[in-house]
């Protein structure tokens, strides 16, 4: 259950702070107070796509907060398979939005939003003033029917992969005799070419290191020799200078205790410079300049450099365009075999995919005709009079979803026929079916928490007092939040808020308060009246109020 949402700078709201209750929770207000600020903040947290234009003007950042509370087992079980800590049996999603990004932590973990997706769907379903819309698309259709049925499309899923796979390989399997011995004949060339090269990976490497030292081999050998010159032991050479230094220190340190760090010093000096020297010396007379070995190395980069330029950027590219060429050349010597094999496959994998399909359409069929009667009698609820309702199915040919085409009929007036939504239903009539759909399915679920944005559009009267009584009783099994603007629905609150809107210094702020029993009254009479309330309005409204 949701129990509180907060938002700070936020358009309109320079803060706001909601506790929600069990049952119906009811906002209403003038129109512009900052309803749907605050349906779009809860969108906003859960996922929705942020604008920084919703940052309060002057603010830095945009914050909003939804803590729930859970209680029901099942629902703790699958939140911690998606790793979320519900020890305390609760969960407080944030977002803080920032011009040019935006911050969401679940329980103060930093959450990606494909992992929130997860999370918010087994805990909140929200209906936006357009979703219902959706309806009018034959898609939505069978994912509505898919999820109150439970279907698992996983098994048509992987098998209709596999299907068009063989197909799509098939479908490329178009050479002649001719055309498959011109691609053997060039494919044999590049396998024996690159074979014949016996590349080993980082080979190029240690090659480059070689070209480096044997192209400047002569340069090298001259530069050893003047170093050696300048600090061996030769006369002038820096060696014989440290080696004359150490005879004379040594001839007086005897006088002198403060000289022998300095003799330490000196000793640890000539020591290096012998090795130095010595390891200078052999390095000399290691290095030669060998033509030969230049040439081969050169040879072996240029043959490198020529498979480069044809099959890949480096030597890993060349050896993996090898093994690709080995397998189309095995698919090419078998090429009639794979053909055949091909089209055996593809008979197997269709007959399963079709069994498949069938298994989950007799599971589908049998769902809908359940789905039938609880939307009806929904529908029934919300003076739909007389009306018929049926899920209508189509064969097609097989899809990762199956062979079901599915569509919702209705009839809204006696008399008439079965006929889409489209061709049938009015936004009022449409946002009701929604509603309906919405109630059933929250039930199968047991989603904790709705919430409907509006879903009064296009209604009036008694129907308005239908959906209304609907509401209060899906409130009974699950929490619903709601926004309206007809008497006859705010009426039916077990919790009522008022948003309002006031200008001090020139800036605009939303204020959201929960009413009393009184203050509803006196907010459903106002709405029942305008701003004129009268004794008869608030009459009517504690009438309403008691239905």
């Amino acid at each position: 259950m949701l129990t509180n949402l907060h938002v700070k700078n936020m358009a309109l709201i320079e803060e706001a702070d909601v506790t929600f209750e069990n049952g119906l929770n009811i906002l209403s207000g003038e129109t512009g107070a900052g309803k749907s600020i605050l349906i779009g903040s809860i969108n906003l947290a859960l996922g929705a796509r942020a604008n920084k234009d919703i940052i309060r003007t002057g603010k830095e950042y945009a914050l909003v907060e939804l803590t729930f509370d859970i209680s029901e087992p099942e629902l703790l079980n699958k939140l911690r398979e998606l790793d979320v800590d519900v020890s305390e049996g609760q969960i407080i999603i944030s977002r803080k939005i920032y011009e040019n990004k935006s911050v969401t932590r679940v329980n103060g973990e930093a959450c990606p939003v494909s992992q929130l997706k997860s999370i918010t769907e087994l805990l909140i379903d929200v209906h936006g003033q357009h979703e219902h819309q959706s309806l009018l698309k034959k898609d939505k259709h069978l994912t509505i029917l898919d999820d109150y049925a439970h279907s698992d499309l996983s098994e048509v899923k992987s098998l209709y992969e596999e299907y068009t796979s063989c197909r799509r390989e098939l479908q490329g399997m178009t050479l002649n005799d001719e055309e498959r011995r011109r691609e053997l004949s060039f494919l044999e060339f590049e396998i024996g070419e690159i074979e014949a090269a016996r590349l080993v990976p980082d080979e190029e490497e240690e090659l480059m290191e070689s070209f480096k030292k044997l192209s400047n081999a002569v340069n090298l050998l001259n530069t050893v020799a003047s170093v050696y010159e300048s600090v061996g032991y030769e006369r002038g050479g820096a060696g014989s200078g440290i080696e004359r230094a150490v005879k004379e220190l040594l001839g007086i340190v005897e006088y002198d205790k403060d000289l022998e760090p300095l003799r330490d010093q000196i000793l640890d000096i000539e020591a290096l410079m012998s090795d130095f020297c010595n390891a200078l010396t052999d390095y000399r007379d290691n290095l030669t300049v060998d033509d030969e070995a230049l040439s081969n190395v050169q040879s072996r980069l240029d043959l490198i450099h020529e498979l480069k330029r044809k099959y890949g950027r480096t030597i890993e590219d060349i050896l993996a365009h090898l093994e690709e060429s080995k397998a189309r050349y095995q698919a090419l010597t078998d090429y009639e075999e794979r053909r055949s094999e091909l089209e055996l496959n593809i008979k197997l994998i269709e007959g399963k995919l079709r069994d498949a399909s069938r298994k989950l359409s007799k599971k589908r069929k049998l769902a809908a005709l359940d789905l039938q009667k609880k939307i009806i009698a929904s529908l029934s609820e919300m003076n739909f009079l007389d009306v018929r309702f049926e899920i209508a199915f189509s064969d097609i040919e097989p899809t990762a979803k199956g062979t079901d085409d599915v569509e919702f009929l209705i009839s809204t007036n006696p008399g008439e026929s079965l006929k889409p939504l489209e061709r049938v239903a009015s936004g009022g009539e449409l946002s009701r079916i929604m509603l309906a759909i919405k109630t059933v399915l929250a039930k199968t679920y047991y989603i904790d928490t709705l919430i409907f944005d509006e879903i009064d559009a296009g209604i009036s009267g008694i129907t308005a007092s239908c959906v209304g009584r609907m509401l209060r009783n899906v409130g009974t099994t699950s929490q619903v939040i709601c926004i309206s603007h007809l008497p006859q629905i705010v009426a039916k609150a077990d919790t009522h808020f008022l948003i309002e809107k006031n200008v001090s210094d020139d800036k605009t702020f939303t204020h959201i308060r929960k009413l009393s029993e009184e203050d509803s009254v006196r907010e459903v009479a106002r709405l029942l009246g305008g701003d004129n309330i009268t004794q008869n309005t608030l009459i009517s409204a504690k009438e309403l109020k008691m239905r």
